[in-house]
């Protein structure tokens, strides 16, 4: 079954949630939302989701590594470099690590993500082309 991770560059929007979280304590049933991570700016998705990070993606979804150095040799990079990717990723909540004895396991719970990318600025005015 895939499992999707949306992404949206806009500021976290955190309307409701106090609301949802007097609900859940209370005890009542709540809905639960589509998981979500709002990324800030345009600059800091191209950063994140850059060409050698979705390979480690990819590499951690298919291929379900032991370790970081498992990892490193899946995708043919420096153990150190694969750690501070991960590392990143694991800031921005796309990769959990989980302490494996003396090895921390990379673990992904999506298999696809879909990013919403909008192509006007907040105001909803578009720039114009210069013709």
């Amino acid at each position: 079954m895939t499992q999707t991770l949306h992404v949206q560059i806009k500021s976290t929007d955190r309307s409701g949630l106090e609301e949802r979280l007097e609900a859940i304590d209370t005890g009542e049933d709540v809905e639960p939302s589509e998981p979500t991570l709002s990324i800030e700016d345009l600059e800091t998705f191209g950063r994140v989701f850059r060409s050698t990070n979705l390979e480690l993606l990819e590499a951690i979804v298919e291929h379900e590594p032991g370790s970081i150095r498992e990892v490193a040799r899946l995708v043919d990079r420096n153990p150190p470099e694969v750690l501070e990717n991960v590392n990143e990723l694991a800031d921005y909540g796309l990769v959990e690590l989980e302490e494996d004895g003396q090895a921390k396991r990379p673990v992904v719970w999506y298999d696809e993500i879909d990013a919403d990318i909008p192509l006007t600025t907040g105001s909803g005015q578009g720039r114009k082309a210069n013709t």
